[in-house]
């Protein structure tokens, strides 16, 4: 070894992923453009949210228009006899308002969206919560509208509009309900935090509901013996591993 030389030191940069760092950015910008629209008043904060929504269901409604219409040219359509019925008239208006192609389906989206957004905005502000009045109110509106827009229905807009309005509602409010149901956070119990830790760190987290099912809450650690947590049905193995940890825990000494 040369005079003076200890070593090399090697530094190895590790290049992050490209996807993430695009990631992350997208991110950021995200949470600053919320940032500064809450700090605006509510009609340019509606007008925001109502443009930007509104431009993203452009894009869906012309990508769905493509589809359709990639779909709709394969199969031949012939024309309406003149003896159909009003309400056979008005089923067939409907079915060609939502097999439009990319131009209109772009405009039916983004006036359905935008309109969502715009009045969810603004309920929200008015209100101070989100709850599910707030979106039947604006599932409301974008129905009555897009009504109106795509001519949906037969001569009656208004009656149109209204029961559109209310189906939208319905809908809205329905899925609502469900995804608030299955949204809801899990309660933590208070009662398993130290031994749910415990259990993690030791590596046997698939025996936490016999501690349940055991009644051995976190006040019972330090009384825990070899026979308590036979009587649960933790193997031998995990049971040394249980009680070393606990004899070994300063915490759980001094409850003791």
């Amino acid at each position: 070894m040369e005079k003076g030389k200890l070593g090399v030191m090697v530094e190895t940069k590790f290049q992050q992923n490209p996807v993430q760092v695009v990631q992350a950015k997208l991110k950021e910008l995200e949470i600053g453009f919320k940032s500064w629209l809450a700090k605006q008043s509510l009609p340019v904060e509606a007008a925001v949210v109502t443009l930007t929504s509104g431009a993203q269901g452009a894009v869906i409604g012309a990508i769905m228009g493509n589809i359709t219409s990639d779909i709709s040219s394969t199969i031949p359509t012939p024309p309406p006899p003149a003896s159909l019925s009003p309400q056979a008239m008005a089923s067939l208006q409907q079915a060609q308002a939502l097999g439009g192609g990319p131009l209109i389906q772009a405009r039916n989206f983004a006036v359905m969206t935008g309109v969502n957004a715009g009045l969810s905005c603004v309920m929200k502000r008015v209100r101070g919560k989100e709850d599910v009045q707030s979106s039947m109110v604006a599932a409301f509106g974008s129905g009555a509208l897009f009504s109106l827009v795509s001519g949906m229905g037969g001569a009656n807009h208004a009656t149109n509009a209204i029961t559109s309005g209310i189906f939208f509602a319905l809908i809205q409010g329905g899925i609502f309900k469900i995804g608030e149901k299955f949204s809801k956070p899990q309660v933590e119990d208070v009662n398993y935090l130290r031994t749910r830790g415990m259990l993690y760190n030791l590596g046997l987290q698939k025996y936490e509901q016999n501690f349940k099912k055991g009644l051995l809450t976190d006040v019972t650690l330090p009384l825990l013996t070899d026979s308590a947590l036979r009587d649960v049905r933790i193997p031998p193995g995990p049971r040394l591993r249980i009680l070393d940890h606990i004899q070994r825990d300063p915490e759980l000494k001094k409850s003791k």
